[in-house]
């Protein structure tokens, strides 16, 4: 427990000392996020809060971390650094779209091959087990680079963001904690303490954006984080009190958020017989605030549903998927059908 919190203090006051000088270092060099017609802030603002996020990450790891942590994780620390420095140069100068995408299919090759961190199972879902080798790679491959992108769609607003990587990082933390993984424990609570001094100063009104630097690190270890913690459970005993039976939909539940969001916002655009690739203003932060709702508000409502859903995955963790994933399919539209009624009666009624 000591090395939790240490990790968690550690990281937390390297960030906090360090984003005000970020702050006043970029509005110097005028390396500001400008407002424009897709995003809602309305003032430049410092786009550049990843670099403190991860100087706390490390800082934490650095004092805590027991020097086999890093040995056993030294491919997945390499394809975090490969991510942060492509999310940290397209902040300074915009890198081309099929450039990231390569980076970070590269970054997922380092974790899923050397590093061995991959989907090897569908743990009975669909009836299938145990996947073929090639299958697996592609999969695990797939999974981190979608989960990766979408998290960094939902850096769109103030507080969003952190809010929503705090209750992921606080669910994988203690979980993996209460499982004996140490290490990854350490490391998610090291990113937490970074968030919660970033939060400080990202709260609305906003001093500080994480950028693409902090949103494509996080999206990375947290799908990090979801096959781990898939492969963790699968590995438990039926009758341990850590084990989710519905292990796929855990997984999903604890990031529903980003997941969701990626999947509404694409279903929408081929709905409209557009791109599911064109940026626009139709996420679920946006729509809530065209109810009305402010920047906080807004986060902190999609941070309680995010809560709700992981309550609800621990009530009935003794469910299977075949259970759990439709319904928490079902849910999540029925959600997004609601939310689309309360929007189109709310510009109805403004017309």
């Amino acid at each position: 427990m000591t090395t939790i919190l240490g990790s968690l203090l550690t990281a937390y006051l390297i960030a906090f000392l360090i984003i005000p000088v970020i702050i006043k270092y970029t509005k110097k060099k005028r390396i500001l996020d400008v407002p424009g017609r897709r995003k809602i802030h309305k003032d430049l603002t410092p786009s550049m809060g990843g670099l403190a996020i991860f100087a706390g990450f490390i800082a934490g790891a650095l004092f805590w971390m027991p020097l086999q942590g890093f040995s056993d994780f030294k491919y997945a620390l390499g394809g975090l650094l490969v991510i942060f420095l492509t999310g940290f140069r397209d902040d300074i100068v915009p890198l081309k779209p099929h450039v990231k995408l390569l980076a970070q299919i590269f970054a997922a090759g380092i974790v899923v091959v050397p590093a061995g961190i991959r989907i090897t199972s569908l743990y009975g879902l669909f009836g299938i087990d145990a996947l073929p080798v090639p299958l697996d790679y592609l999969i695990s491959i797939f999974v981190i680079i979608v989960i990766t992108n979408s998290f960094n769609l939902i850096d769109g607003l103030d507080g969003l963001a952190g809010t929503v990587a705090s209750i992921i990082l606080s669910f994988f933390g203690t979980w993996f904690f209460l499982a004996g993984e140490e290490a990854i424990a350490i490391y998610c609570f090291c990113f937490l303490g970074a968030i919660l001094a970033f939060l400080y100063f990202n709260w609305q009104p906003s001093k500080i954006f994480m950028g693409d630097t902090g949103a494509l690190l996080l999206g990375f270890f947290f799908s990090i984080l979801a096959i781990y913690f898939m492969e963790a459970n699968h590995q438990l005993s039926p009758d341990d009190p850590l084990k989710f039976n519905a292990v796929v939909t855990t997984a999903m539940a604890v990031i529903i958020i980003p997941l969701f969001d990626t999947l509404r916002i694409f279903i929408l655009r081929l709905s409209k017989g557009i791109s599911p690739f064109t940026p626009d203003k139709n996420h679920m932060h946006h729509a809530l605030m065209r109810m009305g709702m402010s920047h906080a508000y807004t986060a902190i409502t999609l941070g309680s549903l995010n809560l709700t859903f992981i309550g609800l995955i621990l009530i009935f963790r003794d469910q299977s998927d075949f259970i759990m994933l439709p319904a928490l399919l079902v849910v999540s539209t029925a959600l997004s059908l609601t939310l689309d009624f309360f929007i189109i009666r709310k510009v109805s009624t403004r017309g």
